[in-house]
């Protein structure tokens, strides 16, 4: 038996690969088979079964935080509108229209460290509004908030909330100086106290090493979050990181297929960047990955839902509703 497929043996367990073994699954010369393995492992671990969510961008720009990826940031001269919280109506209306095309879960994104109280008020009482509007099922997304603030929102309706770690313990400093990797971390383990499930990935192609990507993939494994989208990083003029190369799809579905061999239980959702590709993802989509984030992304274009639904039946995927 050969290396690849002790590690596949492996991972078909759900135990998932040491880091020797996802640093040697990523450097791996043969890619077709790397990415093949992990869609074996997604196939036995997860089924057919794919999660399709949605987000919207619910509070706009003037942030305060200093991520050098993010055109909302207030710190840098990106070119992006600036809006205060939508109106509940506005929020469960657009809630309603994804959940009707077919998305099982939509997210309200909101720019900033945290919210206020006025604001933590106004988004549940629009988590309340969209959950009479329809089924969908509603995650959040608002930054550092309190335990206090996780508890309301599960109380208002929320199933899922959304903390980026963004990349590993070692590489985050040369992301983010304005909050820590243990104030994300705070934040995760305080969501899960609250009873809500988590949502947590990366952003790569922000000149991590793949040893980054493989130790944050191992912290999400050790907190136990089971959906972890990848964001593929969108050089945005007037960010800091608007000069950085843009990743060719073989490294992003090398990254998916080791996520695969490390998480074998995971949603791998695709989230940022994936458009750019010709296939829209369906490469991405054979080697491990088995959700993703459709329609637009926060400050950047993405698929529409009807295309993403179209492409992953002809995968062979069945999308999940709520």
């Amino acid at each position: 038996m050969n290396r690849l497929e002790e590690a596949k043996q492996k991972a078909l367990k759900g135990d998932g690969v040491s880091r020797d073994e996802a640093l040697w699954l990523f450097e791996s010369d043969d890619l077709t088979a790397l990415c093949r393995a992990a869609d074996e492992i997604r196939d036995a671990r997860c089924g057919n079964a794919f999660d399709l969510c949605s987000i919207v961008n619910g509070k706009c720009g003037r942030c305060s935080e200093d991520c050098r990826f993010c055109a909302q940031s207030a710190r840098y001269p990106a070119e992006t509108g600036a809006y205060p919280l939508l109106a509940a109506d506005e929020l469960a209306a657009r809630a309603k229209a994804d959940h009707e095309q077919g998305v099982r879960r939509f997210s309200i994104v909101t720019a900033g460290r945290t919210l206020s109280e006025a604001e933590t008020e106004a988004v549940c009482a629009a988590v309340r509004a969209i959950r009479e509007a329809c089924g969908v099922s509603v995650c959040g997304s608002h930054g550092l908030l309190s335990y206090e603030q996780l508890v309301r929102l599960r109380q208002a309706g929320v199933a899922r909330y959304h903390c980026n770690l963004e990349a590993s313990r070692r590489f985050f400093p040369q992301v983010c100086t304005t909050h820590t990797y243990d104030d994300k971390i705070a934040v995760i383990q305080n969501a899960m106290r609250a009873g809500l499930t988590v949502c947590s990935g990366l952003i790569i192609g922000m000149g991590e090493t793949a040893a980054d990507r493989i130790d944050l993939a191992l912290d999400l494994r050790a907190l136990g979050v089971r959906s972890v989208p990848v964001n593929v990083l969108t050089p945005i003029p007037g960010t800091p990181f608007e000069q950085l190369p843009v990743l060719t799809e073989d490294e992003v579905c090398r990254t998916a297929a080791v996520f695969r061999f490390v998480l074998p239980q995971a949603a791998i959702r695709m989230a940022a960047g994936r458009g750019k590709f010709e296939d829209k993802g369906a490469r991405i989509f054979r080697s491990g990955a088995n959700a993703a984030i459709t329609g637009d992304m926060l400050t950047t274009s993405g698929i529409t839902v009807a295309r993403d639904l179209a492409l992953l039946r002809s995968l062979g995927f069945e999308v999940a509703r709520a």
